[in-house]
């Protein structure tokens, strides 16, 4: 299947709060929303159905955690059917008692699962806990043949990784998206948030130009504390990147 010329795509800079039932209404909606301003890809950013939960080290929050396929896919592939455009969303993923991913679906303009990504590069730095709730992915890095064009989906720390995204561009991905979930430590926003933000920018800029397609990194927005101390203060500053690099 060739792709279709011009492809027009959506980023959903979202602030999620602390019912993740209210933040996946609110994501439909903004899907709906985008797709009624013509969007065909619409990215959701990383775990968009709750806040930040990997501030801390929880059992409890095991309970966010969905199979896939499951509720979340069926619902978002049939209002992907419904709109006719393509879905990119960032879930907790259960994959069996003890084993979990933060993985990735995309759901084709039909509304079928046209397949998963699972996060490999994970991260274990102040706040950013994610080694106590994910596995390494194990799927590879993909690209699929979507009704709007050939897409490949890496998920936020992928993004400092160079071999993640050329791995993906290799596999035909025309365009390389990213959910993610990055922001400031309060206290260093002063003294480092401008070149923490340059590099995470910069850095994705260079993917699109080293291997010569579009880079789409949609980020959640908004200061939360799950953890109830200073917490962290998402960027969102949401983009895509043209083969150039220009944005």
């Amino acid at each position: 299947m060739s792709s279709p010329k011009q492809t027009r795509v959506a980023l959903v800079q979202m602030q999620c709060g602390t019912e993740p039932e209210k933040n996946f209404s609110r994501a439909v909606e903004f899907i709906r929303d985008a797709a009624k301003q013509g969007a065909q890809i619409v990215c959701l950013p990383e775990l968009f159905r709750s806040q930040y939960f990997c501030q801390t080290e929880d059992h409890g929050n095991f309970a966010l955690a969905e199979e896939i396929p499951g509720r979340s896919t069926s619902t978002l592939g049939e209002l992907a059917r419904e709109l006719g455009i393509v879905i990119i969303a960032s879930l907790f993923e259960k994959r069996r008692a003890g084993l979990y991913h933060n993985t990735a679906v995309v759901l084709d303009a039909d509304g079928k699962l046209l397949g998963k990504y699972r996060k490999m590069h994970i991260p274990d730095d102040p706040l950013y806990h994610e080694k106590f709730y994910f596995a390494p992915g194990d799927l590879g890095f993909q690209a699929w043949q979507t009704a709007r064009g050939k897409i490949g989906v890496c998920v936020c720390w992928d993004q400092w990784y160079p071999e993640a995204a050329r791995l993906t561009a290799l596999r035909g991905a025309e365009i390389i998206f990213y959910p993610t979930a990055i922001g400031w430590h309060p206290a260093e926003k002063k003294e480092f948030g401008v070149a923490q933000h340059s590099a995470w920018e910069t850095i994705q800029r260079s993917h699109a130009i080293a291997n010569g397609c579009y880079v789409a990194a949609a980020n959640r927005i908004g200061h939360e504390t799950p953890a109830h101390g200073a917490g962290i203060e998402f960027w969102g500053q949401s983009f895509v990147a043209a083969p150039s690099g220009e944005i």
